[in-house]
């Protein structure tokens, strides 16, 4: 039998600090190097509490090629960290497709995480996030690019990906958790409908969700009063676990 290939090695910041530790999951092609994640990062060190940011297989500084991954390989990535590194609870904080890898974490280690907080969450993204033909050229081609709004570089999807996302959605019907849960969303975001929030606060099975709308925020939420709202929430959320 053929040994599996290894996964790439994954680039990580690590903090020791008070229990849980809080993870913070970036949005699709983005890194660790983000706004809400540094932003986080400064927050855990001041408060003594422990934090993971990192990087996906073929993103930012991590090994391996960004177009051979799919969604399940970034859940295991996480996965995987969280099990070598982590002792003790856990409370998620997922940015986008981040959200999305939130949820199948949570489902997949219901023992280990306490709490979450989603930013534009957006499970499912590949059911509803793509016209009927780019689907059509996603199965086809193999590979669909789009513009991007952040980077010169186009943004690329792939089949692989695609058939991940639709293998592993999740809004379908009941989310069994019942830790507490913040749902951040800015009413400006063009790219993930922020109705989408309220529909899955009604799936997810916890008593303690609860949705927090910012009139003028678009998809990043990235702002300085955004960056309060999210330490904001990640706080409640420990407070409550």
């Amino acid at each position: 039998m053929t040994e599996p290939a290894a996964r790439p090695r994954l680039a990580y910041h690590h903090i020791p600090g008070a229990s849980p530790t809080v993870v913070f999951l970036p949005g699709f092609a983005s890194d660790m190097s983000g706004t809400k994640a540094l932003a986080l990062e400064t927050w855990a060190r001041a408060r003594g509490q422990a934090y993971l940011r990192f990087d996906y297989a073929g993103c930012g500084e991590s090994e391996g090629t960004f177009e051979e991954q799919t969604l399940a390989d970034w859940r295991d990535d996480a996965l995987d960290l969280i099990d070598g590194l982590i002792e003790g609870p856990v409370v998620l904080a997922g940015s986008s497709m981040g959200g999305w890898l939130m949820l199948l974490i949570a489902r997949a280690r219901p023992e280990r995480i306490t709490g979450m907080v989603g930013v534009a969450a957006a499970p499912d993204f590949t059911d509803w996030g793509f016209t009927t033909d780019e689907k059509l050229q996603l199965l086809q081609q193999g590979r669909l690019e789009r513009p991007n709004a952040y980077g010169p570089d186009p943004t690329v999807y792939t089949r692989g990906f695609w058939s991940s996302g639709e293998a592993n959605r999740l809004m379908f019907g009941p989310i069994p958790f019942t830790g507490p849960v913040r749902l951040l969303h800015g009413m400006r975001d063009t790219e993930v409908p922020w109705h989408r929030t309220g529909r899955l606060a009604e799936l997810i099975g916890s008593s303690d969700v609860q949705c927090w709308f910012t009139k003028a925020g678009d998809h990043r939420l990235s702002g300085d009063a955004d960056l309060r709202l999210l330490t904001r929430a990640v706080e409640e959320v420990i407070a409550a676990c």
